[in-house]
């Protein structure tokens, strides 16, 4: 029998081997228990019938107790009852329910044979099946042919309601597999966006103060702040990086996130790598959920990077609204006089708009007439106001 309907911490190998040895237990005392004993099957229908002896407690014992270990040998408790069964009712001993053991037998073969075993497993039984109804019939059964079809067509359907809820279980599987292979690919996405995020902006605002400092020999002063400035800027990636790489080991606690820095201190670090960079801030900050504010700190973030990386040099400002629902932010550059440090492969612009996008916000990035560049974007609060 199916345990589905039970509480999951009952569903295990224990439990599984106890609920067995219950069912077994259960429909072999009960066959001895005046008003419901003779609540079992009847194949034969022998009017006379012979009484119960040391052979019928053995073919009894043959009926249930395999039923133990139906779980982990499925085919070898569907032969073992079903043998029994058919020398049982061939000795015509009385109808008790210890018999019901075939019948859960049948739904057992369904549920838990494979399919390569069901393909040979179901013409063996109806073969064995045909063969005991010839006997019974040739020993003197009353039961007519319909009988036998009628009987054979509940056998049937408990072996097809056990393929069912094996299939049904097989899904729910499945279906649990890729729900966990999500949850894996989003983890992944999550992680990758933030090594893009802290690696880029960190080393392309040491690559901006090392170039700057090879024009600085003669100021061993500014020599001695670029490379302070870089040291801090490598110290801050570290920390990142060991968090994120903490994620991918699974040694990461949730809570230990290290906690997005303030849109100034982003301002300072990009105007210490060289950038001229300005922030302009409109009305009250108010608080945002944990998820929105490092939206709006990783969109500033990739935009400073991307002023850094193609156009140095270049007066950049950053524009910030704070509303009631929500918090604008605009990132704007001037058009690069000369080439950056290299061209990005556009995956920070498209992994921001997904960050964006999961907490309800929008993300517009384009050149602009004059020819520099913006990024745009508006992401709600995140808590009731």
């Amino acid at each position: 029998m199916s345990r589905a309907w039970l509480p999951p911490v009952f569903r295990s190998a224990r439990w599984g081997m106890v609920w067995n040895i219950a069912l077994a237990t259960m429909l072999f005392v009960f066959s001895f228990v005046p008003g419901v004993e003779q609540r079992g099957i009847d194949l034969a229908a022998f009017p006379d019938r012979r009484p119960l002896d040391a052979l019928g407690l053995l073919l009894m014992v043959a009926q249930t107790l395999p039923l133990v270990g139906r779980l982990r040998w499925p085919l070898t408790c569907l032969v073992v009852t079903s043998g029994a069964f058919a020398a049982f009712q061939l000795l015509g001993y009385p109808t008790l329910i210890a018999s019901l053991g075939w019948f859960v037998a049948f739904y057992n073969a369904g549920a838990h044979l494979s399919r390569s075993r069901q393909r040979i497993a179901i013409p063996a039984a109806l073969v064995a099946y045909v063969a005991l109804a010839v006997a019974t019939h040739a020993a003197g059964s009353p039961e007519q042919f319909m009988d036998y079809v009628t009987f054979g067509a509940v056998l049937a359907v408990l072996w097809f309601v056990g393929a069912e809820v094996r299939a049904a279980a097989a899904a729910a599987a499945e279906r649990q597999r890729r729900a966990e292979e999500a949850v894996v690919h989003a983890e992944r996405a999550r992680i990758a966006r933030e090594l893009h995020d802290v690696v880029t902006h960190h080393v392309t605002a040491m690559a901006v103060q090392a170039d700057a400092a090879q024009y600085l020999m003669e100021q061993p002063e500014k020599v001695t702040a670029s490379l302070s400035s870089i040291s801090g800027t490598a110290r801050r990636a570290l920390t990142e990086l060991r968090y994120l790489l903490g994620a991918l080991d699974g040694n990461a606690q949730h809570g230990q996130e290290p906690v997005a820095g303030k849109l100034a201190d982003l301002v300072a670090q990009s105007q210490a790598a060289g950038q001229p960079v300005e922030l302009v801030e409109h009305g009250e900050p108010r608080p945002m959920a944990s998820a929105a504010e490092v939206a709006a700190y990783r969109v500033v973030q990739e935009a400073l990077t991307n002023a850094l990386k193609h156009a140095p040099g270049k007066r950049t400002v950053v524009n910030v609204h704070h509303r009631d629902d929500c918090t604008d932010l605009e990132v704007t550059s001037e058009r690069a006089g000369r080439a950056g440090i290299g061209r990005g492969s556009g995956r920070g612009l498209v992994g921001l708009r997904e960050r964006v996008s999961v907490v309800g916000g929008e993300l517009h990035a384009g050149p602009r007439p004059d020819g520099g560049f913006a990024v745009s974007a508006r992401i709600p609060r995140g808590l009731s106001s």
